[in-house]
């Protein structure tokens, strides 16, 4: 099987879409979920707009970037733009408090051996 090579898409629109940032916002990371708080708004961005409308429910930032075949740098800093106007809230995903409120490995091997066993 081979594989395709990855399209980073056309560098002059990804230079237009950021209006030539190349930085991201860290404040983002692949499993982000995004939440539009408002809707989009005549004049704006097109890549903005559609970030709004497809995160009427929670989006993963991948996800979004998936949807819009953009890099997901690109979407990172077009996700910042939006959380600076206050257009997005992002929901970070929890991390376990500690290792002891992780689940027993051994409670894990037998739901393992379980699932295979069906």
């Amino acid at each position: 099987m081979t594989r395709k090579p990855v399209d980073t898409g056309d560098p002059d629109r990804l230079y237009t879409v950021t209006g030539g940032r190349s930085r991201a916002d860290d404040s983002f990371d692949l499993v982000t979920l995004i939440v539009s708080e408002s809707g989009p708004v005549p004049g704006m961005q097109s890549e903005h707009a559609r970030i709004l409308e497809l995160c009427r429910h929670p989006a993963a930032v991948v996800e979004i970037a998936a949807e819009l075949a953009l890099p997901v740098t690109v979407v990172r800093i077009l996700l910042g733009d939006l959380l600076d106007t206050g257009r997005i809230t992002a929901r970070h995903p929890r991390a376990a408090p500690s290792v002891a409120a992780m689940p027993d490995s051994a409670l894990l091997q037998e739901v393992l051996h379980g699932l295979r066993n069906l």
